[in-house]
């Protein structure tokens, strides 16, 4: 029932979970408590204040403010069976081929207008300079050395582009927060990547990669909060759910959690987020299939 699913989904334990291995107008618009700009038929808006829609059901509550439910979806008709494991997406009509069969690195731009021109959709990968960004990307498409890993983070600087099956992209974008990059390395963050995200026509979605072996970050916030201020499609990707810490530490379905709290105060619907892990595996098939429907959608736009 949807019910269970709301209690799993608002007061999560995940340790089963875990030890199983034309940008105007987005297609998945998300609804950020600040914005001005919502159009307000569109279901994944909140109705105005002036209007007084019918009393909804709990389940019908839940479904429209804690799950992602994508076009072709009806909310009423969501059930617990359609939500991917170890996430609150709802998979609908438009979920498709989700293999990856080949890969190639395109292009590295150091400005945005300088990325490829082709109209191929795109989802971009952002995130803290040591949330495990370039794994992730090896992780989704099977390979070790699609992009670069190190360990010293703040090592991408630039605008990297990788074809995938030849007809979509998955974007490397420099990571932020690290403070103690080469001087010379260092990127004004305000100035390249937010211009590439209020500038790209092609990008799909940004996935925002959070560390879930850590507390909230309010950096992670801030990021979030810009781009729903600004209209940008996001999902959540939590990585290193793997690293359950003992002693002190908080584990990564509590840390999730508190994550969730904090962006359900600025977001009237939650935006898409999935558990990942690039040791254990967990979430790739299942974010390889958000992406998919995302991506046909774009598509067919």
């Amino acid at each position: 029932m949807l019910l269970h699913l709301r209690s799993r989904l608002l007061n999560p334990s995940f340790s089963s979970v875990l030890n199983s291995s034309s940008r105007p107008t987005p297609p998945f618009s998300l609804s950020f408590r600040a914005s001005i700009s919502q159009k307000p038929n569109s279901h994944y808006t909140s109705a105005s204040k002036s209007s007084r829609p019918a009393p909804l059901s709990e389940a019908a509550q839940f479904v429209r403010t804690v799950l992602f439910v994508p076009p072709g979806v009806d909310p009423d008709e969501v059930t617990d069976d359609m939500v991917l494991p170890g996430s609150n997406i709802v998979i609908g009509p438009y979920a498709g081929d989700a293999k990856i069969k080949e890969v190639d690195f395109v292009k590295s731009s150091n400005r945005p207008k300088d990325c490829p021109k082709d109209d191929r959709p795109e989802f971009a990968m952002l995130g803290r300079s040591n949330v495990g960004k370039s794994s992730l990307i090896n992780f989704l498409v099977r390979k070790k050395d699609v992009a670069l890993t190190s360990k010293k983070p703040g090592k991408t600087q630039l605008i990297n582009h990788f074809l995938v099956n030849k007809s979509w992209y998955i974007v490397d974008l420099p990571g932020y927060g690290f403070a103690n990059a080469p001087e010379s390395a260092r990127m004004d963050w305000s100035s390249f990547t937010k211009g590439y995200f209020l500038n790209r026509e092609t990008l799909v979605s940004v996935l925002l990669l959070i560390d879930a072996s850590v507390p909230p970050q309010k950096i992670d916030l801030d990021c979030a909060n810009w781009l729903g201020r600004n209209n940008i499609p996001m999902t959540f990707v939590f990585t290193k759910c793997d690293k359950m810490k003992g002693g002190k530490g908080r584990r990564p379905d509590q840390n999730i959690q508190d994550f969730q709290e904090l962006i359900r105060e600025n977001y009237r619907q939650h935006p898409p987020w999935i558990m990942t892990s690039s040791v254990t595996g967990l979430g790739r098939d299942e974010l390889l299939l958000h992406m998919s429907q995302l991506r046909n959608y774009w598509d067919n736009e």
